[in-house]
């Protein structure tokens, strides 16, 4: 068994057991890269791959195991480097966030500025997508942190920390019926809403509210992107729940917005990251600022 081996395996996983492009990845041929894996399962006395012909399907419950312990040395590997990095104060580098919409134009902006700042020689990599994907995108080692909502406390390989507490509100165009008055889940339910999509910034909690009050949400629209939402209620589609943090009061004066606090629990949003990472300074510094910006908006 060798190095060059279990790499092997980490790219089969990463391109869904696909043999021509891993060993492409590898600066391989085909042929060589099969000899390899054979090698591999003949030392270890079973195969790793279910198989249809050449064609690998997926891995066996043998195969499975191994995976966890390449995917721990994988990280170690990553470790190494970024201790090294530490050690020579190596300003040079990448930090690559994970997160959704929201987060990505209402919390990120302030932090990633003082980032820059300190850490001007770092790229920052921001991939936008679902909670979900977010995670994965940890596990395939394609992110150093995720900032998300929904999702992050079920994954047990993950350190969660949290970071803001926020509410949804409800955004009305100045002449709708729900822009004075009492706002109760009754009378949100008489109208079409539009919120964000299965997974997103806080959804769950949002049907959640409604079922347990008897109520049923006709969702006419729904998006990842609290923009999208508040184009199409301005455009009389109906009445928008969105993150309360989503409302710019200079951008957003033609719409009312209605706090939703007292009908749907607050959310909070989290950062997360693998456990077996090592935190370079630069990644500490970026969380801290992260926490700390939360903080000064919490008690303001």
């Amino acid at each position: 068994m060798n190095l060059n081996q279990l790499e092997l395996l980490r790219v089969l996983k990463d391109t869904q057991f696909n043999q021509s492009k891993a060993a492409e990845i590898m600066h391989v041929v085909q042929s060589a890269a099969s000899r390899q894996l054979q090698m591999l399962e003949e030392e270890l006395g079973s195969p790793l791959y279910e198989r249809h012909g050449k064609k690998l399907l997926g891995l066996t419950p043998l195969g499975e195991q191994v995976m966890e312990q390449v995917d721990r040395i994988n990280q170690a590997k990553k470790n190494i480097l970024s201790i090294a990095d530490d050690f020579r104060e190596n300003r040079n580098g990448a930090l690559h966030i994970a997160t959704t919409h929201t987060q990505a134009k209402y919390l990120l902006p302030g932090p990633v500025q003082k980032f820059r700042e300190k850490y001007p020689g770092i790229t920052i990599y921001m991939v936008q997508s679902s909670p979900q994907e977010l995670i994965e995108q940890l596990h395939q080692h394609r992110a150093d942190i995720a900032i998300c909502t929904e999702k992050l406390d079920e994954d047990e390989k993950l350190v969660v920390k949290s970071c803001y507490e926020w509410q949804h509100i409800a955004v009305v165009p100045r002449h709708h019926p729900l822009a004075q008055g009492d706002v109760t889940l009754g009378r949100l339910a008489a109208f079409p809403i539009l919120t964000y999509s299965q997974g997103y910034t806080g959804r769950s909690t949002i049907e959640k509210a409604f079922k347990s009050a008897g109520k049923e949400l006709d969702i006419t629209l729904s998006a990842a992107d609290s923009d999208i939402i508040k184009t199409y209620v301005r455009l009389g589609l109906g009445v928008g729940i969105i993150a309360g943090t989503s409302y710019e009061s200079r951008n957003d004066n033609d719409l009312v917005a209605r706090d939703l606090s007292h009908l749907i629990p607050r959310s909070v949003t989290k950062i997360a990251y693998l456990k077996q990472l090592y935190l370079p300074t630069y990644l500490q510094y970026f969380i801290n600022e992260l926490l700390s910006k939360a903080a000064k908006e919490q008690a303001y």
